[in-house]
């Protein structure tokens, strides 16, 4: 981190007209989510035996696991890669990749028919699956990312706990044990960085393994066999966009300057790593000769085009641009523009390429799928909001104030 900067705790009102609008949002989300837990999955959305997936698979499982892969690129980029000056990027890159798995694994949760079996890839393994490997895979990292904010957690209340009443006597318990859990963590910090980095690397290649799996019922624009490599690529090629996206809009919600610098350094990265998956997609494209269906003027050429011009090319020359690099707002349009990308390719993956040959009319989301991913992403939104109003994440010049929560735990010296 640099010498200069100092994370803490933002001091400002949590409520505003925009959080004003995201309670909404999430609260008609959860009406529509109760719904389906009351009546069934099928009264709220347009699943069927045909379509056994749909926008909550595509957005709020796939997308949300490669959007949230900026965890563990700066997790690499920073501690195992030891470059010192991106460490004001990683706290707020974790807590959105932890936040993010958590609404991943909801998603799960919500999309299964039988929720109430979710727990069966826990005791009932299958080495052959690609889905539970996905399944283990992101429940084991979810708790990897919530070990590796424990620090954030014990630097925040470490000689600051007080609590009221007759639970005052536990002040100096809990602060020892907030003590030796930092000390430990301190010691054992890089296996789970390391454990982190791995697993994601898994399972964002077996998201793409499910969808080899579905053989003929792709469209040729999106099957191949190195799909699980493309899935890959594409997680990686969004983790740092992803890192500027949010670290953009969180110092504008803030009212702080952006670290433009650090942020163009990173932007310098985003280039080589889109070209290197836009060459393996086109590469693929052209041996397997599906160029062809690009031809045909229908939703499929529309989206995949979409997905490849809007998400890949444009960004990828202004990642090349030095005036972008210097520009908080052109990189903000460059990273917007690589994360709607990857989002498009999960909804293309998932919904648009996925073509079962018995249906009898094609998939569209409903009302209430559409109100509960929104309501997912508002109800994300506002939970990272209050942690960076809790707990020190984001970093601000050591020569301002001291920020505090009023949600924080004040101090009581020994």
């Amino acid at each position: 981190m640099d010498d200069h900067m100092k994370a803490t705790p933002m001091k400002t009102k949590f409520i505003t007209p925009g959080v004003i609008v995201l309670i909404l949002l999430a609260l008609n989300g959860l009406v529509f989510l109760a719904g389906r837990f009351i009546f069934g999955i099928g009264s709220v959305t347009n699943l069927n035996d045909q379509y056994p997936w749909g926008l909550w698979i595509a957005v709020d499982v796939a997308a949300g696991v490669a959007l949230a892969a900026g965890g563990f690129t700066t997790a690499a980029l920073g501690h195992v890669m030891h470059q010192e000056q991106y460490h004001v990027v990683i706290r707020p890159a974790l807590l959105t990749a932890m936040l993010g798995y958590t609404f991943v694994a909801i998603g799960v949760f919500v999309d299964i028919g039988r929720w109430y079996f979710i727990w069966h890839p826990l005791v009932m393994w299958n080495g052959s699956s690609a889905l539970f490997e996905v399944g283990i895979c992101v429940m084991i990292y979810v708790t990897v990312l919530y070990i590796e904010f424990l620090p954030v957690v014990t630097e925040r209340f470490i000689g600051r706990v007080y609590l009221p009443g007759l639970l005052r006597q536990l002040n100096a318990p809990v602060d020892r044990l907030l003590r030796a859990l930092d000390r430990g963590l301190s010691k054992t910090m890089f296996v789970f960085i390391i454990a982190g980095v791995v697993l994601s690397t898994l399972h964002q290649s077996s998201l793409g393994t499910l969808m080899v799996i579905a053989g003929a019922k792709m469209h040729p624009l999106w099957f191949t066999p190195i799909l699980p490599l493309l899935f890959l690529l594409s997680a990686i090629s969004v983790g740092l966009p992803m890192v500027i996206f949010e670290s953009i809009i969180a110092a504008r919600s803030f009212k702080l300057k952006p670290e433009t610098e650090v942020l163009g350094r990173l932007g310098g990265m985003v280039a080589p790593i889109l070209g290197v998956y836009l060459a393996f997609k086109l590469g693929d494209m052209f041996i397997r000769e599906t160029f062809v269906y690009l031809a045909e003027f229908n939703t499929a050429s529309v989206m995949w085009t979409i997905e490849v011009v809007v998400g890949i090319v444009i960004p990828l020359r202004m990642f090349l641009s030095r005036t972008v690099l210097k520009s908080p707002a052109l990189l903000f349009v460059a990273s917007t523009l690589v994360v709607l990308g990857v989002a498009v390719s999960r909804i293309n993956n998932f919904i648009v390429a996925y073509q079962p040959p018995y249906a009898l009319h094609p998939y569209l989301p409903s009302f209430g799928e559409i109100s509960v991913t929104v309501g997912f992403i508002s109800l994300l939104t506002l939970m990272y909001r209050a942690c960076v109003m809790i707990f020190p994440v984001i970093s601000v010049p050591e020569d301002r104030p001291a920020l505090h929560s009023k949600y924080a735990i004040r101090t009581e010296k020994s």
